[in-house]
C-alpha cells in the first residue's frame, strides 16, 4: 500500500481546519438573521443595531468565503425590507 504523501497530509490539514472556519461562519450569520427576524417581529426597540448586526455578521461569512456575496446582499435587501415595512406600520 502507499504512503500518503506530504503534500496531501497537509492539504487534509488545512482543508478540515477550513471547513471548521466556514462552518461557524455560517451558522453564525444564520444565528445573526434568526435573531433580526425574531426581533423585526416582536417590534423589539433595537431592530436597527440587531439588523445591523446580522449585516456584518452576513459580510464576515462572505469574507471568509463561507456563503456567496449575492445570496449576503440577497438576506440583507430581504432583512432591511421586513425592518422597513415593520416601521411603516
Amino acid at each position: 500500500m502507499a504512503k500518503k504523501k506530504r503534500s496531501a497530509l497537509k492539504r487534509i490539514r488545512q482543508t478540515g481546519r477550513r471547513t471548521t472556519i466556514k462552518t461557524l461562519a455560517r451558522s453564525a450569520s444564520r444565528t445573526a438573521v434568526k435573531a433580526a427576524r425574531d426581533a423585526i417581529e416582536t417590534g423589539a426597540k433595537d431592530v436597527g443595531e440587531i439588523v445591523k448586526g446580522a449585516a456584518s455578521m452576513l459580510d464576515k461569512a462572505v469574507k471568509r468565503g463561507a456563503i456567496h456575496k449575492n445570496a449576503a446582499r440577497r438576506r440583507k435587501s430581504r432583512l432591511a425590507r421586513q425592518s422597513n415595512k415593520k416601521k411603516a406600520t
